[in-house]
């Protein structure tokens, strides 16, 4: 808590910015159409020639009048555009501070309201990568499928998300952090509509304004909320098949009107696939157990996403917004299991492990936002408050047949319910100060509070026992605190950021069931930030600018990871925490280009201290038994790079390509020996597309891994092909759309272990192949769909 001095010390330091004024001058732009007519509600960029990074944006008012403030010495470049006019580009001079401009109406016949337009896939935006997801949503079934196809993002089978390092990135729904398990995050994602995303905001080095628990990155999700004209909506059905089928529908509704948007999206789902895992342990020097695990996962997903949001004033917004789902998933499970002796393979033990789970999860999230424009100049003040809670109810049906040598078999079963209820509130500030500088600061509280309660029960000789070696209860309280501060400036052609972010972190777990094992946590750290952005050359007319970025972050350990109760898996593993774990902290450096706002290149090094990781050793007590756990293990330093490329479209076509390469040099101690671990791997994306006709498309995209790394495991080479075509009927309202995905059937891997005393290997597969077909249909007042190009390249016309 801030007090005294401190205390006085934070309150000027946010209303300081109130009490400056910006030395700027006003540029008042008048529009008007070819018959001198004002152009009302047209939208007006201003952007900074000597940094175009910088952006203003306006709409013109009932006299066709939009005003902005500006440096008097700088040069804007400005963009109009208005529905069923030519955008119009002029160059704004030092010292214009009156200017009229006339707009051409389009030549496009409208049909309702038309425009065409270029729309990149993959654009730079300062510190962020904007992914437009229009192209790939149209082959996707959810919103983790397009993650799944998104250039430059990779998942794994647990459902993390990786950017430019070996450690996931956090994910952020609407500027919020999702601060649950990877795979809870996956179930959320799953049931995401796939048109219910607006945008993807990828931030591989995020500044100050951001939590600093992102080591591997941040990967906002935006969703819809609307469009800027009347009514609009559209229908979408589907269906895919792989060795299982997934089926679903929605419906998506936007209203704009009289200062009001309100949309609200529908959408079922009925999904089912399956995941293979077959592995080899080798746990003395002449036994070794076998394993092949099948498990279906069917599951049916009614979700429900709604806001509204109004304009209060010219400066004022206010939003609700929210999403609701129903998720009923289930898994089946079967796991042979076989250990024999290596020199003769006689058979030991064989046995067959069944396992029944019946899941009923709600989510449910709700938040509100204001924004106040404090001028014209892109001064603002923001907020956000917002609250999620997802529960799951569940029952177990296990059991256990003892093949050889023959026994009684074991039955169970059991049934769980987990809580998990999450409160945010943050505001943030953004001040345009004299001598071009802007202060960015805000603070920010979230409260989580997780709850389990797990019976379990055994059946043996008809009898049914308490297991106390599944059955747990616990709670956990996590409150975070954070305030930053972070300023920039433009010197010449050098743009300049720096910060410094405060998190106080408080932890406490209560193990009531069936030991006490509570843990308390309390930690203040810090986190600076600097960011350093230079215009480098221009080519060909094209800007080149360099981008250097410093970031401090750390990675928590959740309660699951500090919680060391056993928890069974199979009668050969269990998974236990470690209350010993300690947070990691890394340092990230990194240096990239960019052409007009298109990434191509980035260097980086990752400096990870106290890395801790999911690590798998053998019961002391019992050879043939493993256990899963987290341990840390040392310093990680890891040095990467990526590259992004496009060819310029001939004719219809254009492609882009991408690759990055990540090298992992680990040095620590495993299981008490010393850790020397080093590997590198490759990773290569692509985006092809083909327009056939005027309404017909066909695209191409893929990625493909070299010796893959997850964690301590080598992977083999894997990757995969997507094809799709689609074609517009009905006046372009009617979209049709056939698929087909990991059409050579290449996205599986092969894994090694050789760490400390385990030695395993094996093989992981999915139900990624599949074959498809997605109708939408588009009503009612609505924009014409921009037009895709991957980088801002408009494709010459037949």
């Amino acid at each position: 808590m801030f007090r005294g001095r401190n205390y006085a010390l934070f309150v000027f330091f946010f209303l300081f910015p109130y009490l400056v004024w910006s030395q700027t001058t006003s540029v008042i732009i008048r529009l008007q159409e070819t018959n001198r007519r004002p152009l009302i509600g047209a939208t007006l960029r201003l952007t900074d020639r000597a940094d175009t990074t910088r952006h203003l944006y306006a709409l013109s008012d009932t006299s066709g009048t939009a005003a902005f403030r500006v440096a008097p010495e700088k040069h804007y470049g400005l963009l109009v555009t208005s529905v069923g006019f030519k955008p119009l580009r002029k160059l704004i001079q030092p010292g214009q501070t009156n200017v009229t401009v006339t707009l051409e109406p389009d030549n496009v016949t409208l049909q309702a309201v038309s425009v065409v337009a270029a729309k990149p896939l993959v654009k730079q935006e300062d510190d962020k990568t904007i992914v437009d997801p229009e192209p790939i949503a149209a082959t996707s079934t959810s919103a983790y499928e397009i993650m799944e196809k998104t250039p430059g993002v990779f998942l794994d089978p647990d459902g993390n998300v990786y950017l430019s390092s070996t450690s996931p990135a956090t994910i952020y729904i609407n500027g919020r952090e999702q601060k649950m398990s990877a795979a809870d995050i996956a179930s959320i994602l799953k049931s995401l509509p796939p048109n219910s995303i607006e945008r993807i905001e990828i931030l591989r080095t995020p500044s100050a304004r951001y939590d600093a628990s992102g080591t591997g990155g941040l990967v906002n999700i935006v969703l819809k909320k609307g469009v800027k004209l009347g009514l609009t909506g559209s229908v979408n059905a589907g269906v895919n098949q792989g060795r299982f089928g997934n089926q679903f529908a929605g419906i998506n509704l936007n209203n704009t009107q009289h200062g009001r948007t309100t949309y609200l999206n529908l959408n079922y789902t009925n999904r089912n696939s399956y995941e293979q895992v077959q592995s080899n342990r080798r746990f003395a020097p002449d036994t070794a157990l076998t394993q092949d695990a099948y498990t279906t996962y069917p599951a049916q997903i009614a979700y429900v996403g709604y806001g509204v949001g109004f304009e209060l004033s010219r400066k004022w917004d206010l939003n609700f917004d929210g999403r609701f789902s129903w998720n009923q998933a289930n898994s089946e499970a079967v796991n042979e299991n076989t250990i024999r002796r290596l020199s003769t393979g006689r058979v030991l033990s064989d046995n067959l492990n069944e396992v029944d789970n019946r899941n009923r999860v709600l989510s449910f999230s709700q938040g509100v936002t204001t924004r106040l424009k404090l001028d014209t100049i892109g001064s603002e003040l923001t907020t956000d408050v917002s609250y999620s809670f997802i529960g799951t109810r569940g029952v177990q049906n296990f059991s256990t047949r003892y093949l050889q040598p023959e026994r009684p078999g074991t039955l169970g079963d059991g049934s769980f319910v987990n809580q998990r209820h999450l409160l945010a509130a943050q505001v943030d500030l953004k001040y345009k100060l004299p001598a071009a500088i802007t202060l960015e600061s805000g603070v920010k509280t979230t409260v989580q509070t997780f709850s389990s309660d797990a019976a379990y029960f055994t059946v043996v000789n008809q009898i049914r026992r308490p297991d106390q070696s599944r059955t747990n209860r616990f709670d956990y309280r996590e409150n975070i605190n954070s305030a930053y501060v972070q300023a920039s400036r433009l010197f010449g052609s050098i743009l300049l950021k720096g910060g410094v972010r405060l998190e106080n972190t408080n932890m406490d777990g209560q193990q009531r069931l069936p030991a006490d094992t509570s843990f308390r946590i309390n930690r203040t750290d810090l986190f600076p930030y600097v960011y350093l952005s230079r215009r480098v050359a221009k080519i060909a007319g094209y800007e080149l600018r360099s981008y250097l970025v410093y970031r401090r972050s750390i990675t928590r350990p959740a309660y699951d990871y500090l919680n060391p109760f056993a928890r069974y898996v199979d009668q050969y593993l269990y998974e236990t925490g470690n209350p010993a774990l300690r947070p990691q902290f890394t340092d990230n450096y990194e240096a990239n280009i960019s052409v007009e706002d298109r990434p191509i290149f980035a260097l980086g090094r990752n400096y990870t201290r106290d890395i801790f990781t999911n690590v798998v050793y053998q019961d002391p007590a019992n050879r043939s038994i493993a256990y899963r756990t987290y341990d840390n293990l040392g310093v990680n330093r890891e040095t990467y790079f990526r590259i992004l490329g496009a060819i310029p479209p001939v004719n219809r076509y254009f492609f882009v390509v991408g690759a990055q390469y990540n090298h992992n040099d680990y040095t620590g101690v495993y299981e008490n020996s010393p850790l020397n671990f080093s590997r590198g791997s490759w990773s290569f994306f692509t985006f092809h597309s083909f327009k056939i006709d005027k309404r017909s498309t066909a695209t191409m995209n893929g990625f493909f891994r070299t010796r893959g790394q997850l964690q301590f495991y080598e992977l083999s080479n894997f990757g995969a092909l997507n094809l799709s075509v689609n074609r517009k009927f009905m006046q372009d309202k009617l979209m049709i759309t056939l698929a087909a995905n990991d059409l050579l059937f290449t996205n599986y891997y092969q894994f090694v272990l050789k760490q400390g005393s385990v030695t395993a290997d094996g093989l992981r597969r999915n139900d990624t192949r599949r074959f498809g077909v997605t109708l939408r249909y588009n009503f009612g007042l609505r924009k014409r769909e921009e037009r895709m190009n991957m980088f801002n390249v408009e494709p010459p016309t037949q």
